[in-house]
């Protein structure tokens, strides 16, 4: 069996920084990495049609997200989907296959009573929100093709989003990374250079 950790947070919140972190101090021969982003329901151009976010449960196929958790605990391979975030779309299927440590992160990686008992170990990141705005328009206009207007307009958008369904999640998370910006006044690219880490037991 493997032992699953799962990272769950808002976009832009550091769930890819963290999890490739975590790994580095396990080991990387020791662990699998999986984006739960993966398994969206919908394309970029179908959710603007639909007028729906990446950030509703309605857009994930959280049944079978929760099933391929479960299977790679058990130490069973899966055959999962590939969300390409820098075109919007989806890239063929992938074969995973479950090493000793399992890091899975994702926006709604806790969201059901299923997925949360995949996990031995559950971490959410909350770092302030305007922390977490720099670095989201840092990482969409160098990686995603985004402007900073588009990404402030993305912003806006999802925050009924977010306190519906991913700031909750904080509450079943075993920790909770808080990050603070040090100084103010940050540039876009600039946060990493600018950050305080601390981290809270939940429960």
């Amino acid at each position: 069996m493997a032992i699953l950790i799962g990272v769950a947070g808002d976009s832009g919140s550091g769930k890819t920084t963290f999890s490739a972190a975590l790994a580095h101090k396990i080991g990387p021969s020791r662990v699998t990495s999986i984006c739960l982003d993966d398994y969206h329901r919908y394309d970029r151009a179908e959710r603007a049609r639909l007028g729906i976010t990446a950030l509703s449960p309605d857009c994930n196929r959280l049944d079978l997200m929760a099933r391929h958790l479960h299977a790679l605990r058990a130490g069973q391979p899966i055959v999962k989907p590939v969300y390409n975030h820098a075109k919007g779309t989806f890239d063929p299927d992938e074969q995973l296959v479950p090493n000793e440590f399992v890091i899975a992160r994702g926006l709604l990686a806790l969201h059901t009573e299923d997925l949360r008992a995949a996990f031995g170990l559950t971490v959410f990141l909350d770092p302030e929100p305007a922390l977490r705005v720099q670095w989201k328009i840092a990482r969409d206009t160098a990686k995603r093709g985004y402007t900073v207007e588009q990404v402030m307009k993305e912003i806006e958008r999802r925050e009924s989003d977010v306190e519906r369904y991913i700031l909750p999640q904080r509450g079943y998370a075993d920790v909770v990374v808080i990050c603070g910006a040090i100084s103010h006044g940050l540039e876009p690219g600039d946060a990493d250079s600018h950050r305080g880490m601390r981290s809270e037991q939940v429960g």
